[in-house]
């Protein structure tokens, strides 16, 4: 069953998660008309394969260190950094240690 989704005006936490960060997963917190908000939750050693979407993203790390591959090379995200990404930039990541990421979605790019 998949979770509900955060409605207009809801607060949602995006704290760190601590202690149950190995038990969580990564899940949707929003899904409207032109935005996708969702914790990306990475074990160590784990990676979301390279890919790319349509519209601008970013990436802000809560937690953990993660690296960040794109077209610019290879960088480490650490709790608070902060990465925007151009339409159709291709990225991947992979923890270094357990890891969670908000990632913010454009789902239809700039006409």
């Amino acid at each position: 069953m998949a979770l509900p989704h955060a409605q207009s005006g809801q607060i949602v936490s995006v704290r760190p998660l601590g202690a149950r960060l190995l038990e969580t997963t990564t899940a949707a917190i929003l899904k409207a008309g032109q935005l996708e908000v969702m914790r990306v939750v990475l074990d160590a050693g784990k990676s979301m394969k390279e890919h790319q979407t349509p519209g601008e993203a970013t990436v802000l790390c809560i937690e953990g260190v993660v690296e960040f591959l794109s077209e610019d090379g290879t960088q480490q995200l650490q709790p608070g950094d902060f990465v925007h990404l151009a339409p159709r930039a291709l990225r991947s990541l992979r923890a270094l240690e357990p890891a969670s990421l908000l990632v913010t979605l454009c789902l239809k790019p700039a006409s």
